[in-house]
């Protein structure tokens, strides 16, 4: 790499800027939790329908939301209190390497298992066919420990998904459709037209409404910080009827990037814990597939630092930056990648970006490399921790005056030199 690195080598890292982007914080009390759930789950049309000695399969496995292990052990206790049987079922596709210990280990980091729920936690890759799609007449396959429950209890976050728009996105129907359906399932829709992938998604779900003993979910809807801002219990009918609604609430409370562009967005970590893709495309721009949805930054080069240590080595997205470093390529674990990509067939989401030793060395090669740049000698560069993380990040001076003009963005120092340490990583 040394040809490369005498070539950049006098390229200057601008200086930055601490901001913090002001979002609607509205939220949910942590105590609050518990009571909502309860309340939403007690209703003749939906937890009332627990009987005694019911094996009651409540679904997991969607990343990143908030309060999910507070979430799932009052579901768990309700069942219980019902004179039920519960436990937690691992409903998420291909994620986890495809495996049941995969899928196992990523719920243990949500801080579900065993132990902290009081109930098993089932993780299996088997699956069963229970019916078919009404208009396709395609057949549908779910969990097999979810098909042999007396009871599914339905638990997502209903919001924007990555990769395609309608009337149903990522949320409880995502959850039927893909989640529940493990990598077979997940294979049978991704394997379609990705222009098409709405449709699937509700067509599935209808399905397993109509052939399994799904009495309901809880969706819940977040705010810009992550924080939980809505919980809505839903029975069948309503979950068709009223999911839709609560994505466009998700939209309106979803946090973005206060800036319409930018030159360079560096992204310290990306994770399956972060976004299915490793960074939500609806914040850096970077699309999967920008045939079918739009939106984001718009920015000329993107570099990913890290990985996640909650991800597991699945590097999953990292073909969507141009630059990224040794240290992430060495955490990468194709076992642990390649699953996904082969079940939702975007292969290019695995391609490795140009490898640079440092943090440093990646910088500096973006930062060459951006001739659209209004002003290449004052380049419009922000960092941001990961998409999940951005009310506090870094912008570089010539954006100074676009954050002060902006009265939802809050200044919080002054102009800074990035630090590196000897192996040229930031601090």
């Amino acid at each position: 790499m040394k040809t490369i690195t005498d070539m950049i080598k006098n390229v200057p890292v601008p200086r930055m800027v601490k901001v913090r982007e002001i979002f609607d914080d509205t939220h949910i009390d942590i105590k609050d939790i518990p009571s909502i759930i309860i309340q939403e789950l007690d209703r003749d049309d939906f937890g009332r329908k627990i009987q005694p000695g019911m094996n009651v399969a409540i679904t997991s496995g969607s990343r990143g939301i908030s309060n999910v292990a507070l979430m799932t052990k009052t579901v768990v206790d309700y069942v219980k209190s019902r004179g039920a049987n519960p436990f937690v079922c691992a409903t998420m596709g291909s994620h986890g390497g495809a495996t049941a210990e995969g899928q196992r280990a990523i719920l243990a980091d949500y801080g579900i298992t065993e132990e902290t729920m009081g109930c098993p936690v089932k993780s299996s890759m088997e699956v069963v066919q229970i019916g078919y799609t009404e208009k396709r007449n395609q057949p549908v396959f779910i969990d097999k420990n979810c098909s042999e429950a007396d009871a599914v209890i339905l638990m997502n976050r209903v919001k924007l998904h990555t990769s395609f728009s309608g009337r149903y996105e990522s949320g409880l129907m995502k959850m039927m459709a893909i989640g529940m359906g493990k990598q077979v399932g997940a294979n049978t829709i991704h394997g379609q037209s990705p222009a098409i992938m709405h449709e699937l998604v509700e067509e599935y779900g209808r399905a397993i409404l109509k052939n399994c003993k799904v009495i309901g979910g809880i969706a819940v809807v977040e705010n810009g910080y992550e924080d939980t801002y809505l919980i809505k219990g839903l029975n069948p009918q309503q979950i068709i009827d009223e999911e839709p609604e609560l994505l466009k609430i998700s939209y309106q409370r979803f946090a973005r990037l206060l800036f319409d562009e930018c030159d360079v967005l560096v992204v310290d970590r990306i994770g399956k814990n972060i976004s299915g893709d490793g960074m939500d495309p609806n914040i850096t721009g970077r699309f999967v597939q920008p045939r079918f949805r739009s939106g984001g930054i718009d920015a000329e080069k993107c570099v990913i630092l890290d990985l996640t240590e909650e991800t597991h080595g699945n590097a999953h997205g990292i073909g969507l930056a141009d630059v990224t470093t040794r240290r992430l390529y060495n955490k990468m674990k194709l076992e642990m990648t390649y699953p996904t990509a082969v079940t939702n067939t975007f292969l290019h989401l695995m391609k490795i970006p140009m490898i640079m030793d440092n943090d440093r060395e990646a910088l500096q090669l973006a930062l060459c490399c951006i001739p659209e740049a209004e002003d290449p000698k004052n380049p419009k560069m922000i960092r941001i921790l990961d998409t999940m993380h951005i009310a506090e990040i870094e912008i570089s001076e010539a954006m100074l005056p676009l954050a002060k003009a902006n009265p939802n963005i809050e200044i919080l120092s002054e102009p800074y030199e990035l630090e590196f340490d000897e192996e040229g990583n930031l601090f």
